[in-house]
């Protein structure tokens, strides 16, 4: 069996220069606009505390959305294989970053937190134990460093 291969494109544009470019670190805007075809566009900037604009995403909170997507997509469909109905899915993940001195630094973990409501014939106990199945799964959560930790809830 060969591996199947997905590209993604993407397109990230700068739209922040205020006409001296990057003469200094103040002397120009963090926003930029991430695009791809068939979709919305993302207004982008820095976070707050890197001199970005709190109206646009930050590539800190597109991290966290993104493992919490995967995970909900994943965990969605492999409820739907164990036969556990879920009837809505809502999560307030949460992650902590390390700035370093210097400016850089990293995730050191995040958490997700998933209010999970499933169908009153469905076994609970199998709604959570699926939450530990999507890690096998989901290219976001596999393909990073990141602990992932998860505060799962579930109800009828």
């Amino acid at each position: 069996m060969t591996d199947t291969r997905h590209t993604y494109s993407v397109s990230v544009t700068w739209t922040g220069n205020s006409g001296a470019g990057t003469a200094s670190l103040r002397s120009y805007s963090r926003d930029h606009d991430v695009e791809a075809p068939g979709v919305p566009t993302i207004a982008g900037s820095s976070d707050p505390a890197f001199r970005g604009d709190a109206s646009r995403w930050n590539p800190e909170q597109l991290f966290v959305a993104s493992i919490a997507q995967c995970h909900m997509l994943w965990y969605l469909g492999l409820a739907a294989q164990a036969g556990v109905i879920v009837t809505s899915y809502v999560d307030a993940p949460i992650a902590v970053m390390i700035e370093e001195p210097g400016g850089a630094g990293q995730f050191e973990s995040v958490t997700l937190r998933p209010v999970v409501r499933i169908d009153a014939s469905s076994d609970a106990d199998l709604a959570e134990q699926v939450h530990h199945r999507v890690a096998d799964y989901c290219v976001i959560a596999r393909s990073i460093t990141t602990p992932i930790g998860y505060e799962v809830t579930i109800e009828r």
